[in-house]
């Protein structure tokens, strides 16, 4: 350890119990926050299910949660926390693109929204920021926000994608990933006639006229996200 940086006592550090469903990223995650003087890993989870009562017991001050996560997803998870532990602070780690993730977490809950590909140092310092009282997001999406004030921007200007729920959003993404109605309804724990209603809903959204152009659409969507190009 630095000379500079001398180690908390245990009951000033910095609480924190990680939300992702690849253990090796949560380790790494893990030895780089326990790097830390002031900070420790109070528990991790592998998804939605298992989070919320390891969260009751281990009372993180902070989460880190992922998105993408087996069964209920990531932003689904900020509301349930904060609405069962008001004062933990929610940073969302994803690798999904910010401008049309993070004001979906803000509005969950969340404190902040950090990209997978930001460093380590970044990641410790929005712990430390949230923990300070800040919202931790990116330039581009404070610029982009603080625009549709001044502009006066009306809900008809949103891009059709914004306009889909989270869970739209979600079978998006496992529609580009080529999975079938009934594979889809399995992941969610969701009904097929649940999935059909929702698929239904995202083509008059989005202007679509059938399930083909919908599963087109959603592999653009795709390697939009994987090429960190604008979604469309």
């Amino acid at each position: 350890m630095p000379p500079n940086k001398q180690p908390a006592s245990p009951a000033s550090r910095i609480r924190v119990f990680l939300v992702d469903d690849h253990p090796l990223l949560r380790h790494g995650i893990a030895e780089s926050i326990g790097d830390e003087p002031d900070m420790e890993i109070c528990g991790q989870a592998g998804s939605a299910a298992e989070a919320m009562p390891a969260i009751a017991s281990s009372k993180p001050q902070v989460a880190i949660v992922d998105i993408s996560l087996p069964g209920r997803d990531g932003i689904e998870l900020v509301k349930d926390l904060k609405g069962h532990f008001p004062s933990i602070l929610i940073l969302v780690l994803s690798m999904h693109e910010e401008s049309l993730y993070a004001e979906r977490a803000l509005r969950a809950g969340a404190a902040g929204y950090i990209m997978k590909s930001a460093s380590t140092d970044t990641l410790i310092q929005a712990i430390r920021k949230a923990r300070a009282g800040e919202i931790v997001v990116g330039r581009r999406l404070v610029n982009r926000m603080l625009t549709r004030i001044a502009t006066g921007a009306q809900a008809a200007d949103v891009a059709p994608l914004e306009c889909l729920t989270n869970r739209e959003l979600e079978i998006l993404r496992l529609l580009g990933h080529c999975r079938l109605r009934r594979e889809i309804a399995q992941e969610l724990h969701l009904s097929v006639k649940t999935i059909e209603s929702h698929q239904a809903n995202m083509r008059e959204k989005l202007g679509l006229g059938n399930i083909i152009q919908l599963r087109k659409f959603a592999a653009e969507f795709l390697c939009s996200e994987a090429a960190g190009r604008p979604c469309p």
